[in-house]
């Protein structure tokens, strides 16, 4: 009697075991009559099939990596770039996904999404010098590859999110020249501030020296000046002195020129006695 009931129970239990799918809010489903596509369920929950029918396959409904091995690339100046980048993209139309990409490989996918990301890379870097590529420009590159990629959506179902370059390396052989080309150019730009220096310091030494001639001559010019008032002055003076008293003034210059010759005490001078420097010594009147 028990077996009676429980049996019915159990092919209930299996039948809508069978009959039901459910979706998580991280998956989207395709449900499939005879591997044909019958639908797609997005909406997070339990959906009915047919058993033996119906078949469901899910597919990840999160953001997905696209992770590459560091590609080469050519610069317009034909020389080699290393490029590592990442991408993050997500499956946007489930159905289209499906059938263009293999049953929905995802392996598949991430290849045809790096060939297509390569070929954008590649076109982008062949307008751009080694320069471009490295110091400034890498944002722009970006929106020009996201741009390129937008048309994914309606051939793969895939939509890109974003798309990163990690890391721009340049071949050991390239980093060489690279790296001398920038230090020849900052040792010309050094060069020429030097020059630049040198010819300021120049002129303004040039500059410093007309100056100075200048101002050395204004001295030069009024000390002569100066000395020429006062050796006018003393004339006068000498003149007005020895128009007082000739005969005292001669004395007092005699007197002077005698301290003047034997101040050391050890000087000779050898003149006659009769003289006319010794004038003075035999009579204060000098006769």
């Amino acid at each position: 009697m028990i077996a009676r009931i429980l049996l019915p129970i159990l092919i209930l239990i299996v039948i809508t075991s069978l009959s039901v799918f459910r979706v998580q809010q991280w998956e989207q489903a395709i449900v499939f009559q005879f591997r044909e596509v019958k639908r797609v369920d997005n909406e997070p929950g339990l959906h009915a099939m047919i058993p033996l029918v119906n078949t469901v396959k899910k597919f990840p409904l999160r953001l997905l990596n696209l992770e590459q091995q560091p590609q080469r690339y050519l610069t317009a100046e034909k020389k080699d770039v290393i490029v590592d980048y990442y991408g993050k993209w997500r499956i946007s139309n489930v159905q289209t996904f499906y059938t263009s990409t293999r049953g929905g490989d995802l392996d598949y996918a991430n290849g045809l999404l790096g060939q297509r990301i390569n070929s954008a890379l590649r076109d982008e870097f062949g307008r751009r010098n080694v320069q471009e590529v490295v110091a400034g420009t890498r944002g722009e590159i970006l929106d020009i590859i996201t741009a390129a990629t937008s048309q994914l959506e309606a051939e793969l179902g895939i939509k890109i999110v974003d798309v990163r370059l990690k890391r721009i390396d340049l071949p050991e052989e390239v980093s060489s020249s690279v790296y001398d080309r920038m230090r020849a150019e900052r040792l010309r730009v050094a060069k020429d501030f030097r020059a630049r220096g040198e010819e300021a310091a120049e002129r303004i030494q040039a500059n410093a020296d007309r100056e100075r001639q200048v101002i050395l001559a204004g001295a030069y010019r009024d000390a002569e000046t100066i000395r020429g008032e006062g050796d006018a002055q003393a004339t006068e003076i000498y003149a007005s002195a020895f128009g007082k008293n000739e005969e005292f003034y001669g004395f007092y210059r005699r007197l002077g020129a005698y301290q003047a010759t034997f101040s050391s005490g050890r000087d000779i001078l050898v003149l006659k006695p009769d003289s006319d420097f010794f004038k003075y010594f035999g009579s204060p009147r000098g006769r």
